[in-house]
Order: structure tokens, then sequence, then C-alpha cells
């Protein structure tokens, strides 16, 4: 895994437009190289904001959306365009608003989704599909973005919960910590296949998160960002807020 690097703007909106701008970079770098490429979407205030900004800005051109293949870290277990979903947020603030292909959008199955009130059933699914996308193996996506949220939890990784020893690539997580309770997400052998990891963080609330998780002494039990790193690259996008309990 890679050592997190770190970059500091000064409120979240410059965060967001700078992010955005990275992400038009490393998704037309990853087609010229490969002719194809893959992103891992997060939800939360930030990862919109970043998807908002990408959506407003001219340079989103220079990304061919027909070649480019969108999942998500996690999802909230609820109706298919329930507000709380994290892939209703990302069609409003991106993915209505660019050409890209339908079947390259992998959505997480919504409750009244193929496989009904049963997370287990969407997530095995989930799983099915990403194995099915890499070959036999979890896709070596070329930028996972996640959020943070103040108790340092990725995706819907939270503190001391099971899932955070699953080896599977994809799983249910019942009785979260923040509403609602039902979830989907991937696991640490998923989040780690990437090529790389950005972790987007603003807020004074998301501070100390943000310290556990830049801590060379950091358990991932108790603080789930800091297990999230990329193959290649990880980074750390923050505000002056977020980074305030950073050293030095």
């Amino acid at each position: 895994m890679s050592a997190p690097a770190v970059l500091v703007h000064r409120d979240q909106d410059l965060l967001a437009a700078a992010a955005a701008a990275r992400l038009v970079t490393a998704i037309a770098d990853a087609q010229a190289a490969r002719g194809s490429a893959s992103v891992v979407l997060t939800g939360g205030g930030v990862g919109t904001a970043v998807l908002a900004a990408l959506a407003a800005a001219p340079a989103r051109d220079a990304i061919d959306w027909g070649r480019l293949d969108v999942w998500w870290g996690d999802e909230r277990f609820r109706p298919a365009g329930d507000a709380e979903r994290n892939e209703t947020g990302a069609r409003a603030a991106l993915l209505d608003h660019v050409p890209a292909d339908p079947a390259r959008v992998h959505p997480m199955a919504p409750s009244d989704g193929p496989d009904g009130d049963d997370p287990e059933a969407a997530a095995e699914r989930y799983a099915a599909e990403l194995l099915a996308a890499g070959g036999g193996a979890v896709p070596a996506f070329d930028v996972l973005m996640l959020g943070v949220g103040p108790d340092a939890h990725v995706a819907s990784l939270f503190p001391g919960m099971p899932a955070l020893h699953d080896e599977r690539p994809v799983v249910a997580v019942h009785g979260s910590p923040k509403p609602p309770p039902t979830r989907i997400s991937l696991t640490f052998p998923s989040l780690r296949a990437a090529r790389e990891v950005w972790v987007l963080a603003a807020g004074e609330s998301k501070a100390e998160a943000v310290r556990l998780g830049l801590s060379a002494d950091a358990d991932p039990e108790k603080a789930p960002v800091a297990g999230a790193r990329g193959r290649e690259r990880t980074l750390f996008l923050l505000d002056t807020a977020a980074a305030s309990r950073l050293p030095g």
C-alpha cells in the first residue's frame, strides 16, 4: 500500500474544484493509457460537491464518458430514488448531466430492487458484478474516492464492526451507528484494489478523524480511515479546517 500524501485547500469550495480538476486529469490519463477508466464515487457533502464541480467544469469534456465505469464505495439500503441514497445524489450532481453509458454505471441495488429487502443478496450481487468486470478479481479502480466521518469511518466501515475483518468484496452492514442502519459497502480488500485512493474531508468536525487517519500508529479497527490506502497512491484532500490538527 502507498504512503499517504496531504494536500490542503483554503475551504470546501476550493477543495471541491481542485479535486474535480484532478479527477478530470486522472480519468483522461487512464483512458489514454488503457482505453477506459473506472472511478468509485462517495456520497456526503464533500463527495457530492466534487461531482457538482466536475459537472460545471468545461474541462469535463476531456473525459470520454462512454469509456468510463462508475462504481460506488457504499450505499444506504433504501428504495430507488430515495434522497438518502448516494446514487441519487450522484445522478443529480453529475451523472444526469453527462453522456455516461448506462451500462457502465454500476449502482448498488436498492431495497426495492431485484433482491427485494435482502441486503445480503444485494451485496452478493454487487460482488459478482465487480468480479465479472475484473475478470475474477475486484477491478483495479483508477480512482476511489472516500469521505470520512467524525468517527473516522470510511464507506460504511465503522469502528469496531465485523465488516472491518470481512474478506468478501462487498458486505451488508447492519446496525450502522449513522442512520440509516442498513447499508452495503465495499470492504478493505476492495478499497485497496484501487490504484489511487482519495480521502476527502472538510470542516473542523473531521479534523480528529483526519489526524488519526494519518497517524503512523493508528489502528484501522478503531479508525477505519487509517486502513484506506491505494496500491499506487493515497491522497488526503483537505480544507484548512479538516487539516487543523495535523502536526506542523
